[in-house]
């Protein structure tokens, strides 16, 4: 471990943990920084308590786990195409997720208490027919898996699915179609203890399994038949790590909503201080995706704005430049 990545992994968990404080902090009821420890040892009064376990927490740990597990999705991603502008987001998982999100939503309600359940289940089944799609108009037998194709073929992807939900949303009552175009602008919409025990599962199994294989993401960099040659399962490792990738996505935005840049920016900032190896990647993307979506929900939450702003569209703002820089970059 370098001096530079251990650095950095200590610097982006302090700020994740001062994030974190401090939307426990803000908001319409505020509680002071002073009375935080107090209250989490439950020496504090019942509104504190109240607002603090039964609204901040369960808020910031969905977005924690939401924006580590799209880092982590955004990272393999990214190994897996060897393409830098690889993103749930962008490459169109989210956009699947959200169509079969909107298709459940409308058409098979069933009970609230099931239904926080069932949602990363049914968006996982979205997220993973699109995948499978991009997945096979962009693999050629001979050459494999083609980069460019993939991300090109998602785009076009989260394009018609987009256009599809806009056409599917236009014709429901109008309660349906609020919370629907506040999933699809990225709006946290779960927000309580049964969400957190509803996410937490997937990143629970799955993480492991992405960093058991980010040694074959390594050798992956190298070039297929590099990795081929240093006895690496090509076709089996893919599909493997993009289920992985593609769950974790479905997962985190089945209760955030239309998420997209996380993946994108927290691999390549980690990738800034740990080099290319994955084993360092993975774990530090995670804490800077965390710490991300954190803030972003904060600062949307807490702007002087009737409804505030969905955390998408802060990270947007912020991602979409980002974007363009990469996109340049590249061109350089």
């Amino acid at each position: 471990m370098t001096p530079l990545y251990r650095h950095a992994l200590i610097i982006s968990s302090i700020l994740l943990l001062c994030t974190a404080a401090g939307s426990a902090a803000l908001g319409q009821a505020s509680l002071p920084l002073s009375r935080m420890i107090p209250v989490l040892f439950g020496f504090g009064t019942e509104t504190e308590s109240f607002l603090l376990f039964d609204i901040r927490l369960p808020r910031i740990l969905i977005t924690l786990l939401a924006g580590a597990a799209l880092a982590v999705s955004g990272a393999v991603l990214q190994g897996l195409t060897r393409n830098d502008l690889a993103d749930p987001g962008i490459i169109g998982i989210n956009s699947g997720a959200g169509t079969a999100v909107a298709v459940f939503f409308l058409f098979f309600p069933i009970s609230a208490g099931s239904f926080i359940y069932v949602l990363p289940l049914v968006a996982f089944a979205g997220a993973l027919l699109t995948a499978v799609c991009i997945y096979a108009a962009a693999y050629k037998k001979g050459t494999g898996l083609e980069p460019t194709s993939f991300v090109l073929i998602g785009v076009g992807f989260s394009l018609a699915l987009s256009g599809f939900m806009i056409v599917l949303i236009s014709g429901t009552d109008r309660m349906k179609v609020d919370f629907i175009a506040r999933w699809l602008a990225g709006g946290v919409w779960g927000t309580d203890w049964p969400f957190v025990a509803a996410l937490a599962p997937w990143l629970l199994l799955l993480v492991p399994l992405v960093l058991f294989g980010s040694r074959s993401l390594n050798v992956i960099g190298l070039g297929e038949q590099a990795a081929v040659g240093l006895g690496v399962p090509m076709k089996r490792t893919q599909i493997l790590l993009i289920l992985c990738a593609v769950a974790l996505a479905a997962a985190a935005v089945s209760v955030t909503g239309g998420i997209a840049f996380v993946g994108l920016m927290a691999p390549h900032i980690a990738r800034s201080f740990s080099g290319a190896d994955y084993r360092r990647t993975i774990p530090l993307a995670m804490i800077i995706g965390a710490f991300l979506l954190v803030l972003a929900d904060t600062i949307g939450r807490t702007v002087p704005v009737t409804d505030g702003i969905p955390a998408g569209v802060v990270v947007a703002l912020i991602g979409a430049p980002y974007f363009v820089y990469l996109l340049l970059r590249g061109r350089a």
